[in-house]
Order: C-alpha cells, then sequence, then structure tokens
C-alpha cells in the first residue's frame, strides 16, 4: 500500500491528537502509509512543551518551522518560522522545547 493520492484539500477539518508520550505535542496526520511507516504531518507544540533527552531515529525526517519557535537546549540555539531540517537516519538531535509554542509541517519515510 502506498500514501493515498488526494488533490489539494483543506485539512482544517482533520483531527489532532496527541503525537507521543510528549504533553502538549500534537499531530495532525495529512497522509501515511502504514505499510511503509511513511507519513506527513502538521506537528503542533503547545507553548513550554519540552522533550528528555537526545532523540535517533531510523528514519528520514524533513520538518519546516511554519510558525513559531523550538530550542534546541544540546546546540543552545533557537530556530523559528520558515527554518527548514533533514535528519537522516541516526543523526542525534534534541533534547528542545518551545517556550512559545510552534507548527511544523513533517515528512518522515525510509530509505531502501
Amino acid at each position: 500500500m502506498a500514501k493515498p493520492e488526494f488533490e489539494f484539500f483543506d485539512p482544517k477539518d482533520l483531527p489532532w491528537r496527541q503525537s507521543s508520550s510528549v504533553v502538549g505535542l500534537n499531530e495532525c496526520i495529512l497522509s501515511e502509509d502504514p505499510e511503509s511507516g511513511a507519513i506527513t504531518r502538521f506537528l503542533k507544540f503547545e507553548p513550554g512543551v519540552s522533550s528528555e533527552g537526545v532523540q535517533i531515529h531510523d528514519f528520514w525526517e524533513e520538518l519546516c518551522i511554519i510558525d513559531g519557535s523550538i530550542y534546541d537546549l544540546n546546540l543552545n540555539e533557537t530556530f523559528s518560522k520558515g527554518y527548514y531540517g533533514c535528519r537522516p537516519p541516526g543523526m542525534k538531535h534534541g533534547p528542545w522545547k518551545s517556550e512559545n509554542g510552534a507548527l511544523l509541517f513533517e515528512c518522515r519515510y525510509y530509505s531502501k
């Protein structure tokens, strides 16, 4: 199975849910392939949300900050609206926090 085919649509009516064990980090799934694990989503960081520890995963992750900002505690750097990131599998990142909240667009996929 692959991601479904969609023409342009307004995602405002799609549901939001808690993304992970991090309270205050929510996701709105735009499309996904349950077989491969590929996903495209919005991530909403509520004001004051933070992660614990460095993150490492086995998939590619591309992100663009649409609004707000996140602060990387390890890099001691703030990334804000318009910033883009591309993280290959195994890349260490975080921990992070978002004092005022943020909205990100994210694509996750696996390469063969």
